[in-house]
């Protein structure tokens, strides 16, 4: 149960029914539960927040969380993103924080979350926050679907790619390059948010194709949480099995 000083900040999880790529996806079967269940119940892990709210634009998914005991939504189907489509509950739900929590993460750590919003209730500052890890995986530095982050002296973000960030010019000499993996995951104030859906996207969010170029574009700056944490999204259908994979190897399934 949360208490007093934590009531200002709220997880939202948008969840829209017609993915390209997996239609239906909030709903689909993990374990038994509908991954919509397992992203909502592990939010309700973290102990800074006040509530959980998913964000639909769908009568189906709606129905599915009152029915598992969740608190759901309706927003309007035209939204380009799930930043856009929280913004809208921003307009109507007040919250000092906001956390965007996208229903394709099953597996997401409540500590994760806590550790963002952990560092805007410390520091008043901070309007946007995220987590990043370090990358383990060589393969992953040259990966396009692995976004990348560098950040200045003070953690917060210099830019987002999924370029490898930073590139080693020099190979022949020993320089130790460390490279961190973004994770999609944010906090960040109401006025950011609302600001958000005002602005139009920009030339590097459309070429990279990440939304959170949009607030550096527009000046916002975003701090960088370093956590120890491997997101595992599920994408495509064939994603369900290694979660489930995962889910059964840590005995949660």
């Amino acid at each position: 149960m949360a208490d007093l000083k934590n009531l200002d900040a709220i997880v939202v999880i948008p969840a829209r029914y017609d993915s390209v790529r997996f239609p239906g996806k909030p709903l689909a079967a993990i374990a038994g539960r509908a991954m919509i269940a397992r992203v909502y119940e592990r939010a309700k892990k973290a102990e800074r927040l006040a509530r959980v709210i998913v964000a639909t634009d769908d009568e189906r998914i709606l129905s599915a969380v009152k029915e598992f005991g969740g608190e759901a939504i309706i927003t309007r189907r035209d939204h380009s993103s799930g930043t856009d489509r929280i913004a809208e509950v921003a307009a109507h739900v007040p919250a000092a924080i906001y956390v965007n929590l996208q229903g394709d993460e099953p597996l997401i750590d409540p500590a994760a979350i806590d550790a963002i919003v952990g560092a805007m209730q410390e520091d008043e500052s901070i309007q946007i926050a995220t987590p990043s890890t370090t990358i383990k995986q060589t393969s992953e530095i040259m990966d396009p679907n692995v976004v990348k982050v560098v950040t200045d002296f003070d953690g917060n973000a210099l830019y987002f790619s999924r370029a490898p960030i930073p590139w080693v010019r020099d190979r022949a000499s020993s320089v130790a390059a460390r490279h961190a993996k973004h994770i999609g995951l944010y906090a960040c104030r109401r006025e950011a948010l609302l600001d958000f859906a005002t602005f139009p996207p920009g030339e590097l969010e459309r070429i990279e194709q990440l939304e959170q170029l949009r607030w550096l574009e527009n000046g916002y700056r975003i701090r960088v949480v370093e956590v120890d944490y491997e997101a595992v999204s599920v994408d495509v259908p064939a994603d369900v099995a290694r979660v489930e994979k995962i889910l059964h190897e840590r005995g949660e399934s």
